[in-house]
């Protein structure tokens, strides 16, 4: 390995730095986009229970906003309740945008990862070629263990920033595609959130009104 290391040159010290970052992102994203933490499954049916109960008070909307991100909207939803329908969704749009923003955090740097780690190997591969024409026009090509040297380090940056690129670009998408599912699962509880607390509707009964979108703008990011 440092023998690899040793003859990319000193570009593979950037390539590496970026492949620990990645690995560092990539697990970290693994456990914190779990559906379990972001959106729980039977957290709304638990808040529709409190609600009912009349337990919803102050200290439950703490905890609700502590349990998870989804918790966050909803508690967002609940606090404003009874302003009405259009500051509810105002104010679960608000408090989504925080919650979107904090999913999608490494992520750009991840998709930097992925685009800058083959311009590195690329990189590399004009420095050795670099090497090897040098060598031709100062010894001629007998000299065999400089020409192979170049071309060696050419050769390991390339294959040193497609390794890091490939599962990065990868990891990337999958985590774009994750943060976007997860976004609909969570726009789709605070749809029947607020018809339930707004359009007197049964929570088992679904929520048959317009959705709340949680991003603004154009849309969301494609995969």
């Amino acid at each position: 390995m440092w023998e690899l290391i040793s003859a990319g040159g000193w570009l593979m010290l950037p390539i590496l730095l970026s492949s620990v970052i990645a690995v560092a992102i990539i697990i970290e994203r693994l456990w914190t986009l779990r559906t379990s933490r972001i959106a729980p499954p039977n957290l709304l049916g638990q808040v529709w229970r409190w609600v009912k109960d009349g337990q919803l008070d102050a200290v439950k909307l703490k905890t609700l906003r502590a349990d998870s991100p989804l918790g966050e909207i909803l508690a967002a939803g609940l606090a404003n309740a009874r302003h009405g329908r259009e500051i509810m969704k105002e104010c679960i749009q608000e408090g989504a945008s925080k919650v979107i923003h904090e999913m999608e955090r490494y992520l750009n740097t991840l998709g930097t990862i992925a685009a800058i780690t083959p311009l590195l190997g690329l990189l590399g591969t004009v420095i050795g070629m670099i090497d090897v024409f040098s060598a031709i026009m100062t010894q001629g090509t007998g000299n065999t263990g400089v020409l192979a040297g170049g071309i060696s380090k050419a050769l390991v940056t390339t294959a040193a920033g497609l390794t890091v690129a490939i599962p990065a670009l990868f990891f990337h998408r999958f985590f774009v595609r994750r943060v976007d599912e997860l976004v609909v699962s969570m726009e789709q509880e605070a749809t029947k959130l607020v018809e339930v607390m707004q359009g007197n509707r049964e929570i088992d009964s679904g929520a048959g009104g317009e959705p709340v979108p949680l991003r603004t703008g154009s849309g969301r990011k494609g995969a």
